[in-house]
């Protein structure tokens, strides 16, 4: 089932005696099994009839005790498993899966990675109750969430603010979902969200960001690539140098690729590309008329080059200063290009 899917049943009621949340992305699963927790049962019920067990700690014979037992003045029971990926002996509970408790509703959240659905366990919850998958989203589709969850909490957010979160705060939606949460807190009620207040109120610095960094590149824009430069090197513990490489690379290996792509649309060129937004596909290509193949080459080559002289390998330069480094990355770059 779709993630909207599960949310719409649990909140009009609709409950499965089973559910088996898994797949690597944990802000999903976290969120289900709330909704469950809050929705399932009335608060007063809760101290008697919600059991959250870690997998860890989990023992499958008293976690079987506890599914089997009866509520205690109430229709039902939650018991929620957290940190099943941890738990010994979890495929044990396939008896209790082929055929569980009408009154007991037992959450499975197993976290970053995939359950195995061919077991015992996995074909019994495939049977008799729900399994949803909760995967990473792509780089692509981080500015439509980001706008989706705004639109959710009833906010506007610009495309470009929704794209500068998305560049800044990477895949990890919790951060995500924690930093806009808070900004909204710090916004009036009903006020759009713009790249002036994602700077203000997340710290990211508009003018003095890897972004920028790479935007500065692609125009080989000397003055501002020494301004970024120099204030990185003031700020080396909040711009570490792993990864602003990091990110350089992964910039110019999408920029490598356009020389290889046919003519087609900003749009289908940024899906291509595996962009979080079209907004961006033009400096890309200005990046690609900037530079010719050959000299993308070998920006590549010194990225990673440097990347194993930041790790100190293949070095013996083991103490020269992240700052160093990048001064002598950057150099090397705008010179020997």
């Amino acid at each position: 089932m779709r993630f909207d899917e599960v949310l719409r049943d649990i909140k009009t009621g609709k409950f499965s005696p089973l559910y088996l949340l898994h797949g690597e992305e944990p802000y999903f699963i976290d969120r289900i099994e709330a909704a469950i927790e809050m929705e399932a049962l009335p608060e007063e019920e809760r101290v008697f009839n919600q059991t959250i067990l870690y997998g860890k700690d989990a023992e499958p014979t008293a976690l079987l005790d506890q599914l089997c037992r009866y509520p205690i003045m109430s229709a039902r029971q939650v018991v929620v498993l957290r940190e099943a990926q941890e738990m010994k002996g979890l495929t044990e509970l396939a008896s209790y899966a082929e055929n569980p408790m009408p009154s007991t509703i037992f959450v499975i959240c197993y976290k970053h990675k995939k359950f195995d659905l061919r077991t015992q366990l996995g074909k019994a919850i495939i049977s008799k109750g729900i399994v949803f998958e909760s995967k990473k989203l792509y780089e692509s589709q981080l500015p439509d969430w980001i706008t989706a969850y705004c639109k959710e909490q009833r906010r506007d957010i610009e495309p470009a603010a929704a794209a500068l979160l998305a560049e800044y705060l990477g895949a990890d939606l919790a951060k995500i979902v924690n930093e806009l949460d808070k900004l909204m807190l710090n916004l009036p009620a009903g006020s759009s969200i713009t790249t002036a207040h994602v700077e203000t109120f997340v710290g990211v610095s508009k003018e003095y960001n890897v972004f920028e960094l790479q935007r500065a590149f692609a125009l080989r824009d000397r003055a501002r690539i020494a301004r970024i430069e120099y204030y990185f090197a003031a700020n080396m513990r909040k711009n570490p140098l792993p990864n602003t490489i990091a990110s350089l690379y992964n910039y110019f290996s999408k920029v490598y690729m356009l020389y290889f792509l046919s003519p087609t649309s900003d749009a289908e060129l940024a899906k291509t590309l595996d962009l979080r937004s079209d907004f961006f596909i033009k400096e890309y290509k200005t990046a690609a008329r900037n530079y010719t193949q050959q000299q993308v080459e070998h920006i590549l080559h010194l990225l990673h080059m440097y990347d194993l002289r930041v790790k100190g390998i293949n070095t013996d330069t083991t103490h020269t200063s992240e700052e160093a480094l990048m001064r002598e990355l950057f150099f090397r770059i705008l010179n020997e290009v």
